[in-house]
């Protein structure tokens, strides 16, 4: 498929009168022509085509560049669902320009929005990878400023943006090219590179709620082709049951950030027909609101940009069919006891989480006021979807070591149900479930002796698409947990070059690490857990529950946003959501001391020692959930200790940051 709606060589661009690039321009623009985009291009096709003959013109190098460079106008960025006004293939370096045509300011979302591009470019287009690229924001009649090329302090030929206007922008190119040293890019080969994107899950679920496939939007390397496979395999089974009258449940596990959430929602925009409906469901509260919210606001920008009203309460609702609340699905089924749910397709993200026996009785007889609830609630839900008369499928995505609350069942509930009430469904299970992570203990051979049971190694998303730069992170913190000091060293080694892991006793010196390690609008904030009460003395108030719409929406200008660095996030708000940088700053609540981990919750004025292990579990696997949010690099902080408080002494945490230190994260500074 074709990225942009007009590319030439520089040589036939200069010489090409303006209606026909505009034409060109226009026919490839699915949006309704509106006189302001008319006049834009015209504007930059002007503008660009006085700057490049004036290049060309300066001296014989540069003509010589020019003769082999080429434009590329309204270049697709998918990943963040966004154009770039041009791309231009200049020498040895890519220029990624965005005009603001009439603007007299140069605006700081602007700056971020040509720095989000070239980072884009940088990252997943593989011709761009060690390419000089440079970002530059033309403000057309904006005031003159001095112009300097600044290196990255990332050191990956990703220049700091330059700001000019039309009769600056001249200057800016000229400087790029006599600091760029190496060979002249070649357009054609340039443009045969694969663009392989690895975006978040607010960008995912944009993509995919505009028709766009996972495989589009996702990488393309070897080590992540199964992405792509776990859908397919997934629809197979769809078709199966649809085309047979057949009821199924599948089980996909991956290691956190392998995209599981990915392929739910993927599988769930891929089957949204009368015939075929479906619903991503999820207990994530804060999940569910940021990606409604998310897909609210990008469906009335879209509309609006096709000339179209359309309100944001009327998208919220169309968006409500698509992505609920495994608990309102829940409640709609216990009202309407005698009929199926309109979806023949259920979606349930982090299965794992749903309630056991007890905990759902208990919430039956509180909140619902019904006595003698005998079901669990994976138990009730493959209930609801059996009332089909005629064909029905429940995907249930498994993450491993993610149980964070109390009376979540595992994934061996779903099984046992499954294989004790439902025996007409037919199985198929990840090949990695019965890894010790999925706790799904005896449910695994109980599901192999099911006589409607298959194995699928394509059910299981091996790795981590979170962070694009570090394959083994979540490994790394597995074994960190774990306290397998050697295997954590190891895995260490192979993604310190690119995944930033520091550790520091100072927050405040964290704080500027992270700022000055992102770029454009990449996103950053404090994490820590829900347990993490002695982190007030650093102005760190767990009590204070954060809108995690506000903190993972909102732009860096309001207070609300993880931007600011004020209201930290636990395990609860972002568990199944992602961070570029992160700060995770730790607390007495989970320490090292002797041979081990030590448990502790702190009620009224003193720690006192967890002793059940059920909730041992939790507490690790909320610093698990912590250490694997960021994509990009995180710092970890543990404060120092003071003697003459007895909740905050020194040795609450002096061995943590010595463990830290030893299995080989680098202290920060150094």
């Amino acid at each position: 498929m074709q990225r942009y709606f007009y590319a030439d060589s520089i040589e036939k661009f200069l010489i090409t009168d303006n209606s026909t690039i505009l034409g060109l321009l226009a026919e490839n623009n699915s949006f309704a022509l509106e006189a302001t985009q008319r006049d834009a291009w015209l504007e930059q096709a002007n503008v660009l085509k006085k700057v490049l003959s004036d290049v060309r013109d300066s001296d014989p190098r540069c003509n010589a560049m020019s003769q082999s460079g080429k434009v590329y106008f309204e270049y697709s960025i998918p990943r963040l669902g966004r154009r770039a006004d041009v791309i231009m293939i200049l020498g040895p370096a890519i220029f990624v320009l965005e005009f603001k045509v009439g603007e007299k300011n140069y605006f700081s979302e602007a700056i971020d929005q040509v720095w989000d591009y070239a980072l884009d470019l940088k990252n997943f287009h593989e011709t761009s990878h060690d390419r000089v690229i440079a970002p530059i924001l033309v403000a057309t009649n904006a005031p003159t400023r001095s112009i300097s090329i600044l290196e990255s302090s990332h050191d990956d030929n990703v220049l700091q943006p330059i700001t000019c206007n039309s009769q600056t922008l001249l200057t800016a190119i000229t400087l790029v090219l006599g600091a760029a040293t190496a060979d002249i890019i070649d357009p054609e080969t340039w443009q045969l590179g694969r663009y392989s994107p690895t975006p978040n899950i607010i960008e995912a679920a944009m993509a995919l709620y505009q028709d766009h496939s996972v495989s589009e939007i996702s990488r393309k390397d070897l080590c992540a082709t199964n992405l792509s496979a776990t859908s397919t395999r997934i629809d197979e089974v769809i078709a199966w049951a649809h085309q047979n009258h057949g009821k199924a449940i599948c089980f996909v596990t991956g290691v956190p950030g392998a995209g599981k959430t990915l392929v739910g929602l993927n599988v769930a925009t891929q089957h949204m027909s009368d015939t075929e409906k479906s619903v991503f469901l999820s207990g994530n509260g804060p999940l569910v609101a940021v990606l409604r919210e998310a897909l609210a606001r990008d469906c009335v920008q879209r509309k609006a940009d096709k000339g179209q009203r359309f309100t944001k309460k009327t998208a919220m609702r169309e968006v409500k069919l698509f992505i609920q609340n495994v608990h309102h699905f829940r409640d709609e089924c216990l009202i309407d006891a005698n009929h199926p749910p309109i979806e023949h397709i259920a979606i349930f993200d982090e299965a794992q989480r749903a309630w056991n026996k007890d905990q759902t009785a208990s919430f039956m007889l509180r909140k619902k006021h019904r006595a003698g609830f005998t079901q669990s609630e994976p138990e009730f839900l493959i209930s609801c979807m059996d009332r089909h008369p005629d064909w029905a499928v429940v995907v249930c995505l498994v993450g491993g070591g993610q149980e964070i609350n109390t009376g979540e069942a595992g994934i061996g509930e779903w099984i046992e149900a499954v294989t004790r009430s439902f025996p007409e469904w037919k199985l198929f299970i990840s090949s990695q479930l019965s890894e010790s992570e999925y706790a799904a203990g005896g449910a695994i051979d109980l599901a192999r002796s099911h006589s409607r049971c298959e194995v699928k190694d394509e059910l299981h998303l091996a790795v981590s698409m979170r962070s694009f730069r570090a394959e083994n992170v979540s490994n790394f913190v597995k074994h960190l947990l774990d306290l397998n000091v050697e295997p954590a060293r190891k895995a260490f080694t192979q993604f310190q070059n690119t995944f930033p892991l520091v550790v520091t006793r100072d927050l405040t010196q964290a704080k500027r690490w992270l700022k000055s390690r992102a770029r454009g609008s990449e996103r950053f904030g404090l994490l820590a857990s829900s347990q993490a009460h002695r982190l007030k003395p650093h102005a760190i108030d767990i009590r204070v529950v954060v809108d995690p719409v506000h903190w993972f929406l909102a732009p860096k200008a309001d207070v609300r946003s993880s931007y600011y660095l004020e209201d930290v996030a636990t395990e609860f708000q972002v568990q199944g959501l992602e961070l570029d940088w992160a700060c995770i700053t730790w607390d007495a609540d989970f320490r090292r001391a002797g041979t081990g981990w030590e448990h502790y919750s702190f009620v009224g004025n003193h720690w006192n020692h967890i002793r059940k292990i059920e909730r041992r579990e939790y507490l690790k696997n909320a610093y698990r959930v912590l250490l694997t949010r960021a994509r990009q690099g995180m710092v970890i902080v543990v404060p120092e200790g003071v003697s003459d408080d007895p909740t905050r002494e020194p040795e609450f945490y002096d061995q943590t940051f010595e463990y830290l230190k030893a299995i080989g994260i680098p202290l920060l500074g150094n």
